[in-house]
């Protein structure tokens, strides 16, 4: 299954060569560049823009964990510096991490299900973070939600090669890193954390497009991916009706 393309107002910020330290450049001039670029990222709130731009192989299923799981140990600096630091380095460890691919159905199930993984680890994080018990409540189903979607994948997969997937996208560790990084310098607030919601369920939702779009799901399973989607669908209008509320 084909990655899922990012939406229009995605990857308007990019990172070329002139924003990475030269070789030839002292460690401590690099590290000023970084420092300089990852809180311009932050002022402006673009990294999850930048982050929509990282091209991870779709086989990717653990890239970049030992780095991601040591975000939380670092200072508020060293995670700024980290964030630019996984960016622009992400590319390189999800090559590093390829995995043998399955065929068919099975592939596409598993690619589908890192995305609704995804889905669950983004709307269990709003739970945590949210003080409004309404939206917090709500989060809470779309939690129950995706982790029913799950299972019910997970059963159509272990009829076709015996496994379950229980893995995240590479892409969405980055961004979920990124968020918890600026919630702890900037604060995180309601309307920031519903826009992350947003942006998640559009994701969901080109995965779903996606696994639809190759042709290889028929018969029941592919009833249920087409029900899962309409259900997705369905969620994404309710979080933007929400997000004008507030």
């Amino acid at each position: 299954m084909k990655q899922p393309k990012q939406s229009s107002s995605a990857g308007r910020d990019s990172v070329n060569a002139s924003q990475q330290p030269s070789g030839k450049a002292s460690k401590n001039t690099g590290a000023t560049n970084f420092v300089d670029q990852a809180k311009q990222w932050l002022n402006k709130g673009s990294m999850g823009d930048m982050i929509s731009q990282i091209e991870v192989p779709k086989s990717v299923k653990e890239a970049g964990t030992g780095a991601l799981s040591k975000v939380n140990k670092l200072s508020t600096t060293q995670k700024v510096v980290g964030g630019a630091l996984l960016a622009a380095g992400v590319g390189y460890l999800a090559v590093r991490n390829r995995k043998p691919k399955s065929t068919g159905q099975a592939a596409t199930l598993h690619e589908l299900l890192l995305f609704v993984n995804d889905r669950i680890e983004g709307y269990q994080r709003a739970v945590d973070e949210s003080q409004d018990t309404q939206l917090q409540g709500y989060y809470k189903q779309l939690v129950s939600q995706s982790q029913k979607f799950a299972t019910k994948l997970n059963t159509f997969l272990r009829q076709q090669d015996g496994t379950e997937e229980s893995s995240t996208t590479a892409k969405g560790k980055l961004y979920r890193a990124w968020m918890d990084t600026k919630a702890a310098v900037t604060g995180a607030d309601e309307k920031a954390i519903l826009g992350s919601n947003i942006y998640g369920e559009e994701w969901a939702i080109k995965a779903y497009e996606e696994a639809l779009s190759d042709n290889t799901l028929t018969g029941p399973l592919r009833q249920e991916v087409e029900r899962q989607y309409a259900q997705s669908q369905k969620t994404y209008k309710e979080l933007q009706k929400m997000d004008g509320k507030l």
